[in-house]
């Protein structure tokens, strides 16, 4: 592949004119031997002249063998002018990964993160590029440069259309079912035998997760309808613990002052062990404010309604919010502090519950490898007791989780990525308690 390349490069230079080549190049060619000497430098000129000319496919050749040159500055330089050009194509995926390969070398390099801002802007993955200019800003960036990518934030407002995303993970896990361990069941009447068909299951199942979206323009102002389909899923060679969840939503997407705001009506269903298990209609609300120029806050709120297909006295209302904090410590580590609290009130006090949790997310670029830590701790408490068992249900949960993206290695745009999580509820009611482990292999966006 390289001789060929080297090949075609000789012939594009033995195809310019002497004139071009002594003021644009300084190469010298000899035809006999058909080689060529010329410097790195000199061929990014020639590379640009292609491209002025319109030969974008001949300039394409030379910035991908520059872009494996042993000089760093030249191998990225060489990616940059690369990423620009298959931009202009619209080859989005294999320019975000030429500039992600940049950054891996040189996270200071503020530009090359702009310029993925942008692109993860136009293939509309907003969050994505704000977070690439939070970045950015972390790095340092002189004043007039400072205000004018203050004013890009700030009107990074532009949405694709139509797209979507796909993720698959094989997930080994401890405790597919969210089921007990113990052996007993404590009642008000003494403790029974918990079959061994009701007890913590250990698999090897597939993950799936995808989305897609459709947004529609409503006035000339940017406000726009957004329109979402979702899904999850966990499958499992045993079908009885197959987890399903589908999800849509559709409402305004609205600029306020500095905010993004949208608002959502929605309906979910949810099938368990190939049945359907929940369904539920909801209002939601989110919004995202910068806070300075390296950091965001989020909010999300929704109110539902719950109709539970296997036990009535669970249906009923649940109304949740968040609220998280993100910041760019530089540009290669960040941080999230979130909280958030859910309460189900439903048919029946005693599975009516008022819970929270905290949680706090860091990650951390090393080279080609971006590691990300999480931990969450929380409580639950129920309204009464259900009948049978002495306590009312009350619960304590903590869950860690570690993940390494590992972009040595893509494929059209996807990176692999292996999870670790740790989870325990530790609850009074034992049906209720149980601890996890969990492993997912798979592959994510390389960028």
């Amino acid at each position: 592949m390289r001789g060929r390349g080297l090949g075609r490069l000789a012939a594009l230079i033995a195809a310019l004119t002497l004139t071009s080549v002594a003021s644009v190049t300084g190469a010298l060619a000899a035809p006999a031997t058909n080689k060529v000497f010329a410097s790195p430098a000199q061929m990014l000129d020639l590379a640009e002249q292609l491209v002025q000319r319109g030969s974008l496919a001949d300039a394409e050749t030379i910035l991908s063998l520059l872009s494996r040159d042993p000089d760093p500055d030249i191998r990225n330089e060489a990616r940059f002018r690369l990423a620009k050009l298959l931009q202009s194509e619209r080859k989005s995926t294999r320019a975000a990964e030429l500039l992600r390969s940049i950054i891996d070398e040189k996270p200071d390099a503020a530009p090359v993160r702009l310029q993925l801002a942008q692109l993860l802007e136009n293939i509309g993955d907003v969050d994505g590029a704000l977070r690439q200019v939070r970045a950015a800003q972390a790095a340092g960036l002189p004043p007039n440069v400072a205000r004018l990518v203050d004013r890009y934030s700030e009107a990074l407002r532009a949405r694709r259309p139509f797209g979507g995303s796909f993720q698959v993970a094989l997930a080994p896990d401890s405790n597919i079912n969210h089921a007990t361990s113990a052996e007993k069941l404590g009642t008000v009447i003494g403790d029974f035998d918990i079959k061994d068909e009701s007890r913590a299951k250990s698999g090897t199942g597939i993950t799936l997760q995808g989305q897609i979206y459709r947004r529609f323009g409503m006035e000339d102002d940017g406000r726009q309808l957004l329109v979402r389909l979702s899904g999850f899923g966990n499958f499992y060679k045993k079908s009885r613990f197959n987890d399903v969840v589908l999800d849509l939503g559709t409402g305004p997407e609205l600029e306020l002052g500095g905010n993004r705001v949208n608002l959502e009506v929605g309906a979910t269903q949810r099938w368990y062990g190939q049945r359907p298990y929940r369904r539920s209609v909801r209002l939601g609300l989110s919004a995202a404010r910068p806070i300075g120029r390296r950091s965001q806050l989020r909010f999300v709120g929704t109110a539902s309604l719950v109709d539970n297909r296997i036990n009535r006295l669970e249906d009923g209302r649940n109304y949740a919010g968040e609220l998280s904090f993100e910041h760019a410590l530089s540009p290669t580590t960040g941080v999230s502090l979130s909280g958030s609290a859910l309460r189900e009130a439903l048919k029946d006090r005693a599975y009516s519950t008022t819970s929270w949790r905290i949680g706090l997310l860091g990650w951390r670029e090393l080279g080609r490898v971006t590691l990300t830590m999480s931990g969450q701790i929380g409580r639950l408490t129920a309204d009464e007791r259900l009948a049978l068992f002495p306590d009312k249900r009350s619960e304590r949960y903590r869950r860690v989780s570690l993940a390494a993206s590992v972009r040595r290695f893509t494929f059209q745009g996807l990176s692999p990525v292996v999870r670790l999580a740790f989870e325990r509820n530790k609850s009074t009611i034992a049906f209720y308690d149980y601890s996890r482990r969990r492993m997912e292999l798979g592959f994510e966006r390389s960028f």
